[in-house]
């Protein structure tokens, strides 16, 4: 069961305006959760249509999605984000704060829950809509299950699957059975490590130079908002989260979702899965693109948000 969030309102926090490249006027705030991690949510105005409620994914932070923010805006939406436990400038694993760490993605649920109680503290106004990216695309598709207040939801490469290696596969019982007994759920999970500097050839997220581009200068600006690879316990918990995702109905909510052509971090087949039993749901493959189907090239990002603002208009 979950607990109700505390009963604190919200806090002025740093908003990094220098690198979001979003709309004038956002401002963030801290926001506690019901077990006391402290979190961050990033409010842009409101527009005419309404606000957008957008789920970031795994190491991802409030600014990252700036220019988002502008997009949405130009179609008359207003957009809230926010750093989870763990990541941007929320609080971070007290044994090591490079690392993404949760036991349970009712962790996840918990921050939902008070971002939730926050958005009503604040006064923010919908209609509402939902983008979860990613990890986000696992807590959005949990919280629509929870009630979250939304007219229509998009997904852009959602985490309801993780691909993994054959090896890591046929090992994975194992180690993370193991995990908690042993006391080495709190190290990076295989294949993983500390934060470090990506290449644009041999990066998973994007063909786009200029998006990459943009998305290391903010780290580099800003390095406490990097973030490592996951312990082995967040991966168990992942694990698990997906299992019983994929196992409940659809919610009663319209939704898109879309995927690059050359998804490498998240299983395309689960996405298949769980919008072929999802009454009115549709699938859209982004030809030609990686992970980041809004930060991709100039053509496949207008696309992608051209599908999701669509998809919105009409259930607005």
């Amino acid at each position: 069961m979950l607990v109700a969030p505390v009963v604190s309102g919200p806090v002025p926090a740093p908003f990094l305006g220098e690198v979001a490249e979003g709309p004038e006027g956002a401002r963030a705030w801290w926001v506690t959760s019901a077990d006391g991690t402290r979190l961050r949510m990033g409010i842009w105005p409101a527009g005419p249509k309404g606000t957008v409620l957008l789920f970031p994914g795994r190491t991802e932070y409030i600014e990252k999605y700036g220019r988002v923010a502008q997009d949405l805006a130009a179609a008359g939406w207003g957009m809230v984000a926010f750093d989870w436990r763990g990541q941007g400038l929320a609080d971070r694993p007290r044994h090591r704060r490079d690392m993404g760490h949760v036991v349970s993605f009712d962790e996840y649920r918990q921050d939902v829950a008070a971002f939730r109680a926050a958005l009503e503290a604040l006064e923010v106004t919908g209609p509402f809509m939902l983008i979860g990216h990613s990890m986000g695309g696992a807590i959005g598709l949990r919280a629509l299950h929870d009630g979250l207040p939304v007219g229509a939801a998009a997904f852009t490469g959602p985490m309801w699957g993780i691909q993994m290696t054959p090896f890591l596969k046929s090992i994975s019982g194992i180690v993370l059975g193991l995990a908690g007994p042993l006391g080495f759920g709190t190290t990076f999970a295989p294949s993983t490590g500390p934060w470090k500097a990506m290449e644009f050839e041999d990066n998973p997220l994007t063909t786009d130079r200029e998006q990459f581009d943009y998305m290391s200068r903010q780290i580099a600006r800003h390095p406490e908002l990097a973030l490592g690879g996951p312990s082995i316990l967040w991966v168990k918990a992942a694990l698990a989260e997906t299992r019983t995702l994929m196992a409940l109905p659809a919610p009663d909510v319209p939704a898109v979702t879309l995927h690059g052509s050359g998804e490498s971090i998240v299983e395309v087949s689960a996405m298949k899965a769980r919008m072929d039993r999802w009454p009115g749901g549709r699938l859209v493959e982004v030809e030609g693109a990686l992970h980041e189907v809004m930060m991709e090239t100039p053509v496949r990002r207008r696309f992608t948000l051209d599908t999701i603002l669509g998809h919105f208009d009409e259930h607005a």
